[in-house]
This record gives structure tokens, C-alpha cells and sequence, in this order.
């Protein structure tokens, strides 16, 4: 028994049995190993952000980590971009990187890098054994920082020769450290935020856990007693959605848009939120969205019990039980296909038990109204900002659940990314992808515009445009074994997306829409 043994034995004991894999030649003995260990399932990704990025979505999915596999600093490099969005998910994940052997290391051999600075970044847990019989106990530390609370990156550097040396004394079971439990909110600000809901204008701004459907209800006990306000952060990792879910307000996206949002308010509650910021700066633009003289109150930061929270203030205000907003499904639209017609179409035709990853950018405006009261559904956004997350994203999570995934792709992201589809038809998954076409990446040409209004035909506009040579997306799913279809009108995608969601495997849908934001 090797080390590389040892790494998985620990991995599954500890509940980890999902590896997505993108290695190289000094992770072949981890490869290698997987064929003693059945119930450990690796995945083939053709690019390590697909990777990262799948285990993401699992994470967000199941609330346990998945492994990656990757290759040396390169490998970890990248697919740094959706571990950063798996970062500011608060995903539990662990990341496992070959390293070259510890007496390859001072040779500086053509792939030799510092792997430890690069995974430092990512704010997490990194760890890095020297011995194979080490191995075992570093990889339980791993799986123990990702779960935290809240959820980590854990990034575990295995050597190649830590991974072939056998194990001196093999154990008779493999370590488990018990998770650490969420932290208990702070009573004496549960008190000022009780002060502040009945006396002042104030908001609950939700996050992480509590954009759940139980902690939503009691979100929405609160304002009904109080008047406050209830404002879910602008990406959340994944939150519940539909018909008897409580619907908050979102935090605009744009800065100067956020900031009117919250103008009124004298006091902002955060419940597994961060004192909101905008995305980025802007000349004559405040970076900080509450307005002057607002008070913030944080009573359950991240790694805190947010329903512990809620259920105090819901106490505290003897908040009566509500019953669940009325409503009526959309119709199934007709006619011409624009981003309302879109949204119309995936509101009217949504399955119950849905998860949806959500990449749609400016393509998907409309999106939250048009499936307000659809079945029950799940939605994962780009938490992070780091686009190429909504494909491998969906991926992870139609792993973690095996049941019908919701891809809505815009066409500039899905070209970090597209090799997820590739993973997709090998797996066989439930995976339905809509990609916009819009041939533009309109977000960016929105915030040109902001600076630069008269650039049509500038060098600038060109930049930004996707259209010259198009990109023919359903051929390049069709190409990656993905079975795919192209629709023009509502209609068209109405009839594509039903028949998606009644046959099995994968499916890709290329939505063409007018160019740039409609």
C-alpha cells in the first residue's frame, strides 16, 4: 500500500468519493490507485477549470466536498479563476495537486513552480506532506478545513515520491477528525439589530445559508412585523426559488443603481452577508453602497448560525407565521424570441425540483420574475464574478444530484468552458444547456458605453463584438458529443426545452437572440 493509497482511503473515509480529474504525470500513481477503490468516482475533465469548477457546483449541491486532481502549478493556475468563485461560494472543497518529487524539486525542472504561493491566494488551507506515511493524516486535515464553517478551498500538494513510497505500517482504519460545529451569533448585536428593526428604517441583507427556503420564510416573518426591508446579496451560492418561497429583493448589480436601493435606510442587519460593496470603482461612483450615517449591524457573519439568528429576531419580535404568496405560473409565450420571451419560456416549462446554474449575464433580465411562482427550483449564480462558471458548475451539481440540471449559458462565458460538454455526454448527465446567443459581450459593451457613449464603430465596439466570424455554438456541442438543437423563436424553445427535460442525457439548446442587451 502507497501513499497514493492512503490519500484515497482517507478521501473516502472522510466522505469524499467524487474526484474531478484533469492529471498528469505526477499524479499517474493517484490514477493508478483509483482501480482499488471502487466507490470512489473520478471524473475526466479536458480543462482543470472545468474541474475546479464541477466541484464547485458539487459542493454548493450537496454541502460536502469533492476532489480535484490537477497537475502541477500550471494545472492549479488553470483552474484558479472558478476556485476563486468557488472562494467567495464558501464552497468545501479539496483540492489536490501533484507536485514533482521532493528530490526533483531543487533541479528547477521545466515545470517546476511555486505551488504553495499560487494556492495561498485562494485564503484558504494549504498543506503540503513529505512522507508517505504522512499522507493519510494531512488529507484528513484537508477535508476538516474545507468543511470549516463556512466552507474552504483546501489545497493538499502531494509529491509524486509521497504518492509511490509504500506506507511503513498501513493503518487498520484511516483518520477522521470530527467537522467543527457553526458558531453561535453574538446576543448583544441580535439585541441592537431587535433595537433597530422596531425604530428605524432597516434592511436584512441575507446570504450564504440563509437564502434558504426555511431562513427566507423567516426573513419574510421579520419584515411583515417590522416593515424592514429584505435584500438577498447580488450572487448568492445557491438559494431557493419559486412558487411558496419567499422572494427578496436582490442587490442591484450596478453601483449607482445599488446605492438608490439602499438610500432610505438607516440601518442595514447582515445575516450571512458582507457590508455591501460594489463591484468596482467608478469616477464620481461611491464604492460602499449604504448611504452616509447608516448604521451596520452584523449578526451572523460567515461560519455563523444564520437560522440561529433569524429564528431569534423572529422571536424577539413574536413575528406570526405567513402563509405562502399568491401567484400564477407564467404563460407559455409565442412569437418572437428576445430575453423576455427567453425567461418566459424556461418560467413556463420548469420541472419541480430543478437546479439551475445561471451564467445568463445580460441575456437573463428577466429571469426572476418569469419563475417567481414556477415549481420549486434551486439557483446557483456567479458568486465570485470570474466567468466560465455556469457550465462546469452544472456539471458538479448534476453529479451531486442526479437529477435534471438547468444550464443558461451566455455565449461569451461558455467559451472559457466549453469542454464541460464533453464531460457531460461521457457521463451521460441530465444537463439541459440554453446558451444566449447574442454574439456580443453585451455586459462589457453596457459598461463601455458608460464611459464612452459614442463608440459605434470605434476599434473600442469592435473589442467587445463576437460576431465576426459568429460562433456556431450548437456545432461545437454537437462536436463534443452533446446532442443539440437551434431555436429562433419562443415557440421553438418551449418545444426544445420540454423535450430536453423528458429524455435522458444531456442537451444543448442555442437560443438565438438579438444582439447585445434586449
Amino acid at each position: 500500500m502507497n501513499g497514493a493509497h492512503a490519500l484515497l482511503a482517507t478521501l473516502r473515509a472522510n466522505g469524499v468519493t467524487t474526484c474531478f480529474a484533469n492529471p498528469g504525470t505526477t499524479e499517474m500513481h493517484v490514477v493508478a490507485a483509483l482501480d482499488d477503490f471502487n466507490d470512489v468516482r473520478g471524473v475526466l475533465c479536458l480543462f482543470e477549470g472545468v474541474a475546479t469548477g464541477a466541484a464547485d457546483g458539487f459542493a454548493r449541491v450537496s454541502g460536502t466536498p469533492a476532489a480535484t486532481l490537477l497537475h502541477l502549478g500550471p494545472g492549479l493556475a488553470n483552474g484558479w479563476a472558478n476556485l476563486h468563485n468557488a472562494r467567495r461560494a464558501r464552497s468545501p472543497l479539496v483540492n489536490v495537486v501533484g507536485d514533482h518529487a521532493t528530490h526533483h524539486g531543487a533541479l528547477d525542472a521545466p515545470l517546476q513552480s511555486d505551488i504553495a504561493s499560487v494556492a495561498s491566494a485562494l485564503e484558504g488551507w494549504v498543506g503540503r506532506p513529505t512522507r508517505s506515511d504522512d499522507l493519510a493524516d494531512v488529507t484528513a486535515q484537508a477535508v476538516h478545513a474545507a468543511y470549516g464553517p463556512p466552507g474552504r478551498v483546501a489545497t493538499l500538494i502531494v509529491p509524486s515520491d509521497v504518492a509511490w513510497d509504500d506506507l511503513s505500517s498501513p493503518p487498520t482504519t484511516w483518520p477522521v477528525l470530527a467537522r467543527d460545529v457553526l458558531r453561535a451569533p453574538d446576543e448583544a448585536q441580535l439585541r441592537r439589530a431587535l433595537d433597530l428593526l422596531r425604530t428605524k428604517r432597516a434592511a436584512l441583507l441575507v446570504g450564504g445559508p440563509a437564502v434558504d427556503a426555511e431562513q427566507l420564510d423567516l426573513a419574510a416573518r421579520i419584515a411583515a412585523t417590522t416593515s424592514c426591508r429584505v435584500v438577498m446579496e447580488t450572487f448568492p451560492a445557491i438559494t431557493d426559488r419559486g412558487a411558496g418561497v419567499y422572494r427578496p429583493e436582490h442587490l442591484i448589480y450596478l453601483s449607482e443603481f445599488a446605492i438608490a436601493q439602499l438610500a432610505d435606510l438607516d440601518a442595514v442587519i447582515l445575516v450571512g452577508a458582507k457590508d455591501p460593496v460594489g463591484f468596482f470603482a467608478y469616477p464620481g461612483v461611491a464604492s460602499r453602497l449604504t448611504p452616509a450615517g447608516c448604521e451596520v449591524v452584523t449578526v451572523a457573519p460567515p461560519g455563523t448560525d444564520t437560522a440561529a439568528a433569524l429564528s431569534y429576531l423572529v422571536d424577539g419580535l413574536d413575528a406570526p407565521t405567513l402563509g405562502p404568496e399568491a401567484g400564477e405560473r407564467v404563460d407559455v409565450p409565442s412569437g418572437e424570441l428576445t430575453s423576455r420571451m427567453l425567461a418566459a419560456a424556461i418560467g413556463a416549462t420548469m420541472p419541480e425540483g430543478l437546479i439551475v446554474s445561471d451564467e445568463s449575464t445580460t441575456g437573463g433580465l428577466h429571469l426572476s420574475g418569469a419563475t417567481r411562482f414556477s415549481p420549486p427550483h434551486r439557483w446557483m449564480t456567479l458568486t465570485g464574478g470570474s466567468i466560465g462558471m455556469g457550465l462546469p458548475v452544472a456539471l458538479g451539481a448534476a453529479i451531486a444530484s442526479g437529477g435534471r440540471v438547468l444550464a443558461i449559458q451566455s455565449d461569451g462565458a461558455m467559451m472559457y468552458t466549453p469542454q464541460a460538454l464533453w464531460t457531460m455526454a461521457r457521463e451521460g448527465l441530465d444537463v439541459t444547456v440554453v446558451a444566449l446567443s447574442n454574439r456580443s459581450y453585451a455586459v462589457l459593451e453596457m459598461e463601455l458605453r458608460r464611459i464612452h457613449p459614442d463608440n459605434e464603430g470605434t476599434p473600442s465596439a469592435r473589442l467587445l463584438e463576437l460576431d465576426h466570424p459568429a460562433i456556431d455554438l450548437a456545432a461545437l456541442a454537437t462536436s463534443l458529443g452533446v446532442p443539440s438543437v437551434r431555436v429562433t423563436t419562443a415557440d421553438e424553445l418551449v418545444v426544445a426545452l420540454r423535450r430536453s427535460y423528458a429524455t435522458p442525457g444531456p442537451m444543448f439548446i442555442e437560443a438565438m437572440l438579438p444582439r447585445g442587451i434586449n
